[in-house]
């Protein structure tokens, strides 16, 4: 089982610069942009024990730490400034878990900043620069093939006569399995004898050493087979050409061909980039075992086609399998930054696929049942998990909490898809110990603490913990085991303290505190964090379960997010624009996090407020075409305008597990599915409004059958195809 990590490159792991501004806010930090993870747990690559982001930062303890040595909710000193990051937002990310193919728009990999080919986090080529006659081809195109491959176009005139139009095409397809093919296109009206040189090097550095400027240089070659070798004491790494070249001078890292090209004529060289010990690099999203189901949409608008293409191209992209537990597959969080499992993002990204099957899920669940914690102990059923930043206002939150949270509540759900019982029961143990921390951490109280003891009760906390003691009591039911009784009884008196104690009267109407502090102080500041109270659970016969909100506080904060202060144009804002603190950059203060929009468009939509559901939806949906279907993690929360185009973070993961899987949590929907494969029934709810015209889903998986389902542009739902025997509940 590999380690858990951090959920996300430009999420959970970084603080904003200097003193906290709440006396709630604690630990230390880095500038927004910083990958340093704040929370003293390593983001790790899968089957490596390196870290994957930069170790220079102030660090705060893990959760399990002994309280002695937990930060203070009382202000502390400013941090002192990690090293910068390198930029990812205008890189070319080929992904294909575990390897990693990072490039400029230039196609040239010149070995600065993340450049290179990547292996379980380890650059494996840093430098691979071609030259055709003693000069470096015009790079006049480059774009993504595909979620783990890119083509690089470039021009050169080689023929002396020939006016200034280009008579070579240099064409360089790179893929994330560690292969790039370099192919020449002769225009020329002659034959051609053009010298090729490679020139190429590496440093075998960690993602975490390159990230923090301390790679060191490039360590000297040796000619090996038809390439080239580098090693160092902790491994090594080879380049294999063919053809053969003519010459390899170790040296200069360098590999030589003379090619004759007929006039129209082409000719390709392939490289093949091999880490010591490691075998061809086999994406779990490219077998055919793959969980995810190979589902399509189609209609009015085209970019619904795109965006579902594309999020299950990076989903598949960011799968791993556990070597030892081969059905323990489950996604990472995101590349580059974080591509190892984080329990949160996985558990929440797996969930909004279950449209496209239990697979996901329950190779997912497997993965970290694995890493509960045993007792006695006051953790004792807790999955673990890192610090998380909370933004300017609240000190970091433990990702744990809310990955043993989420547990019970997909399986729960995915039960609801389709899942098969006997995997049911063999992760319902689980899913009891899950529950019994919640209930025994409560104990006497009302509200659940993050991190325990002694922390804020979040908001959000509260929205998880509401939702696990539902869904999870309908399970225990299920199955005939005691507690879902006292679930409920618990999640009834929440829902009355939260409706009283947590709503914080104003003249715009009132808000959701972000939390309270121990001692009862509210915390007022509102931001996209509170969305989570939107999304209950789905329980038996389709039917929603009850928020923590009432049906007036619903209403309002409904139009708190149809707000301008709250969206943006382009999606939500992590901070609404008249909060202190905010920042259009801020993770955790400003800007537009994609997982909370679609949470939010979701849960508006089952509430019956589609205006402003339709208004996220297009907004995020309009995003979502200025980055090629590629959603990152995040991008900042300025107010979108005529002409503009969302301003993307500098170090954001780009593909993320959460934001591509947010993209299938969209567009179901617009369709309104709500299966109960246990009763053979499903609900279809389409939002009426149909703010994308007509729209059909085809290929989506319930009860393990394929499903499919339209929408009409006077916004009634039909099933086009359906397993056998389940019907549609009015």
């Amino acid at each position: 089982m590999h380690p858990p990590t951090p959920p996300s490159a430009a999420d959970d792991d970084r603080r904003a610069a200097g003193t906290p501004t709440s006396p709630l806010r604690g630990g230390g930090g880095g500038p927004p942009g910083n990958a340093g993870d704040p929370r003293g747990s390593e983001p790790r690559f899968p089957g490596t024990g390196r870290p994957s982001t930069p170790p220079a930062r102030s660090a705060l303890p893990p959760f399990d730490q002994p309280p002695s040595s937990r930060p203070s909710l009382a202000p502390s000193p400013a941090a002192r400034r990690p090293a910068q990051l390198p930029p990812t937002h205008t890189a070319l990310i080929c992904v294909a878990l575990p390897g990693l193919a990072i490039s400029t728009d230039q196609g040239q990999l010149t070995g600065r900043g993340l450049e290179g080919f990547y292996r379980g986090g380890r650059r494996v080529l840093s430098r691979c620069q071609v030259r055709v006659a003693g000069r470096e081809p015009l790079a006049v195109q480059a774009r993504m093939t595909a979620a783990d491959s890119a083509r690089f176009v470039g021009t050169l005139r080689v023929s002396p006569d020939g006016g200034p139009d280009p008579d070579l095409v240099v064409e360089r397809i790179r893929h994330a399995d560690g292969t790039e093919r370099i192919t020449l296109h002769s225009s020329a009206p002659r034959p051609l004898r053009l010298p090729v040189e490679v020139s190429l090097g590496t440093d075998l550095a960690d993602l975490g050493m390159i990230a923090s400027g301390t790679a060191g240089p490039e360590l000297p070659a040796s000619v090996h087979a038809s390439g080239l070798r580098w090693s160092r004491a902790t491994g090594g790494a080879a380049v294999t050409a063919e053809p053969p070249p003519a010459d390899a001078l170790a040296s200069a890292g360098l590999l030589r061909w003379e090619l004759d090209l007929p006039p129209g004529g082409s000719t390709t060289l392939e490289l093949r980039v091999r880490q010591d010990g490691a075998g061809p690099v086999r994406a779990v999203g490219r077998a055919a075992t793959s969980p995810l189901a190979p589902a399509r949409a189609t209609g009015d608008d085209p970019r619904v086609e795109a965006l579902l293409r594309t999020s299950i191209e990076d989903l598949q992209a960011l799968l791993l399998r556990d070597s030892a537990h081969p059905s323990g597959i489950h996604l990472a969080a995101g590349a580059p930054w974080r591509c190892g499992m984080a329990p949160a993002e996985a558990l929440a990204a797996a969930r909004m696929t279950l449209p496209l099957g239990t697979g996901l899920a329950v190779g997912t669940l497997r993965a970290l049942a694995r890493t509960q914690l045993p007792g006695p102990g006051p953790r004792s059923g807790m999955l673990p998990g890192p610090r998380r930043d909370a933004g300017p206002h609240l000190p970091p939150g433990c990702t744990g909490t809310e990955a043993t949270l989420l547990f019970p509540v997909l399986l729960a759900e995915a039960r609801r898809w389709g899942l098969p019982e006997q995997a049911t029961e063999e992760l319902l143990p689980t899913a009891e110990r899950c529950l019994t921390w919640l209930r025994t951490t409560v104990g006497d109280g009302t509200y659940l603490p993050d991190p325990q003891p002694g922390g804020p009760l979040r908001c959000e906390t509260q929205a998880h913990a509401h939702r696990a003691a539902l869904l999870g009591a309908d399970l225990l039911d299920a199955y005939g085991r005691p507690g879902g009784a006292g679930l409920r009884q618990w999640a009834q008196e929440l829902r009355t303290a939260f409706r009283a104690e947590f709503w914080v009267e104003d003249r715009g109407g009132g808000r959701p505190a972000a939390a309270r502090t121990p001692d009862g102080r509210v915390v007022p500041h509102f931001g996209a964090i509170a969305a989570h109270l939107l999304d209950t659970g789905l329980l038996g016969e389709g039917e929603p379960a009850p928020g923590l909100l009432d049906k007036v506080q619903t209403e309002q904060l409904a139009r708190l997010f149809g707000s301008p202060a709250m969206d943006s144009g382009w999606g939500l804002r992590g901070l609404g624009v008249k909060e202190g603190g905010y920042n259009p950059f801020g993770h955790r203060s400003g800007a537009v996090r994609v997982q909370e929009t679609a949470v939010a468009v979701a849960g508006l939509a089952t509430a019956g407020y589609e205006k402003e559901a339709s208004s996220l939806l297009r907004g995020l949906l309009a995003a979502a075409d200025t980055f090629g279907y590629r959603l990152p993690e995040m991008y900042a929360g300025e107010q979108r305008a005529e002409g503009s185009a969302p301003l993307p973070h500098p170090a954001a993961c780009r593909p993320s597990a959460t934001a591509a899987a947010s993209g299938v949590l969209l567009l179901a929907t617009l369709t309104g599915v709500r299966p109960d494969a246990p009763a053979s029934t499903v609900m279809l709810r389409p939002v009426r409004s149909v703010p994308l015209g007509e729209i059909g889903l085809t290929g989506l998986r319930i009860a393990g059958a394929p499903f499919s389902v339209r929408v009409s542009r006077l916004g009634v739902a039909m099933v086009e195809e359906a397993a056998a025997g389940l019907q549609l509940r009015a």
